[in-house]
């Protein structure tokens, strides 16, 4: 029992020390300037479907985008693979991929990597306007998770990410940390509570021979190597508080739960999230949420209320089959097929598909 009351003092504390910091890191001059923008785009359909607002309810690898600690709740082997069509009338894909395995008392340790392409891009310079071959940009961001659950209420869990960013012969390459605490209580577990510290850590910085140039000094007859310098920058940090009910009806053969969350952004307006999940029997679900910008101003080049073009309406399906039944101490053999829409307010909004297996 003191554990758990060291744990939940634990959340207090963070719950009033971590906003101030975040507060004070996202003042309007810094608003817009952090980098590795990728880290702030949910890769899982589940959670993407209803706008990310699972901080408090989120279950096995679905979790991590929003509160690694749900992570805690994944029973035996779970594999996801999800790929993102971002935003509909471009050639952006990103593919993700995670891993989970409970380990039994010691806890559940948690792999991801998530990748995103652009396509092919012709490369230019000044004596070759009209190209000179041609390169891929890449995002790549790798995670290793580890959740443990406490007791049958305290989850706590924590992810550690390598960010990559490359732009043909310049790269990037950085590091990140994802906390979070859940707490689950009532006669059904049907309240739930989370808080969630994202994308922590140093700056980071590009380097590489693209930041270097061949010159010769004014009056001279020979020829210089410059380089140039890349300014560093901070990775988009952000505090989540979330809560979320249950109702169950009909012997718990249906679930509708209701969630919220309050995201404190370090460079960036404030967002505030609703959501709704309905569940039959775990065999189908649908959910939808809508996200709100809090202080937003008129674009300058749209018209349109919005800083965040992905802030609004999702909505999203699950449809779970089991293919193998429980049997003795063997848990069920489960496949599930998830999808998501999220609007965005220019080129036509995102499009993903999920497939977890579920051992």
């Amino acid at each position: 029992m003191n554990k758990i009351h060291k744990i939940v003092s634990l959340v207090i504390l963070l719950a009033i020390l971590v906003p101030n910091m975040t507060l004070k890191a996202g003042n309007d001059d810094r608003r817009g300037t952090a980098g590795a923008g990728q880290l702030l785009i949910n890769p899982w359909a589940r959670s993407a479907g209803w706008s990310s607002v699972n901080t408090a309810n989120g279950m096995g690898l679905d979790a991590l985008f929003t509160n690694p600690a749900g992570l805690g709740h994944a029973a035996g082997t779970e594999f996801y693979f999800n790929y993102s069509h971002y935003l509909n009338n471009s050639d952006i894909g990103i593919m993700s991929a995670g891993l989970a395995q409970n380990l039994g008392d010691y806890g559940v340790l948690g792999l991801t990597v998530n990748s995103m392409s652009f396509g092919t891009i012709t490369r230019t310079a000044i004596p070759f306007p009209e190209g000179n071959g041609t390169f891929k940009p890449s995002l790549m961001n790798i995670g290793v998770s580890f959740a443990k659950a406490f007791s049958s209420s305290i989850y706590a869990g924590v992810t550690l990410k390598v960010v990559n960013e490359g732009i043909d012969n310049v790269t990037a390459t950085g590091v990140g940390f994802d906390a979070g605490i859940q707490y689950v209580t009532g006669a059904d577990y049907e309240i739930k509570f989370g808080i969630a510290l994202k994308n922590w850590g140093p700056s980071m910085s590009f380097s590489g021979d693209g930041l270097s140039i061949r010159t010769q000094p004014q009056d001279a007859s020979y020829l210089m190597t410059t380089e140039q310098r890349s300014l560093s920058w901070e990775l988009p940090s952000s505090l989540n508080i979330g809560a979320s009910y249950d109702f169950l009806f009909s012997e718990k053969e249906h679930r509708l739960t209701v969630a919220g969350n309050y995201e404190s952004m370090a460079f960036a307006k404030d967002l505030y999230t609703g959501g709704l999940e309905y569940a039959f029997k775990n065999l189908f679900m649908v959910r939808c949420g809508y996200t709100y910008q809090g202080g937003t101003t008129k674009d300058v080049y749209l018209d349109v209320d919005k800083t965040n073009f992905t802030s609004g309406f999702t909505a999203g399906a699950t449809v779970n089959a089991t293919i193998v039944k429980a049997k003795g101490n063997k848990r069920s053999k489960d496949l599930s097929i998830d999808y998501a829409y999220r609007t965005t307010v220019i080129m036509g909004g995102i499009h993903t598909v999920g497939i977890k297996l579920s051992l």
